[in-house]
């Protein structure tokens, strides 16, 4: 198991590497929201170069949410992309 290194001020205040700092909760108020939400989620891994696209991503849900008819099968971002406003 790798080991996780925590700066002094997260040892300070009991912090650990899994959620950031400034989260906040939001509430999904319709359809729209919901989408531009599912897009920013699936598209993360490729903004942050984990991976050339989204369907490659092994831990997304993104191959479940096609065969659930979401999202088409060709809805495969990649880093070119970058730059589409998702719900951020």
């Amino acid at each position: 198991m790798p080991i996780e290194h925590l700066s002094r001020s997260q040892m300070l205040k009991g912090e650990r590497n899994i959620w950031q700092r400034r989260y906040w909760e939001h509430t999904i108020r319709d359809d729209d929201d919901f989408a531009r939400h599912a897009d920013y989620i699936h598209y993360n891994p490729v903004k942050h170069g984990h991976a050339p696209n989204v369907g490659a991503w092994p831990f997304s849900s993104f191959a479940r949410m096609v065969r659930e008819g979401v999202y088409a099968g060709d809805w495969v971002r990649t880093a070119e992309d970058d730059g589409v406003d998702f719900g951020e």
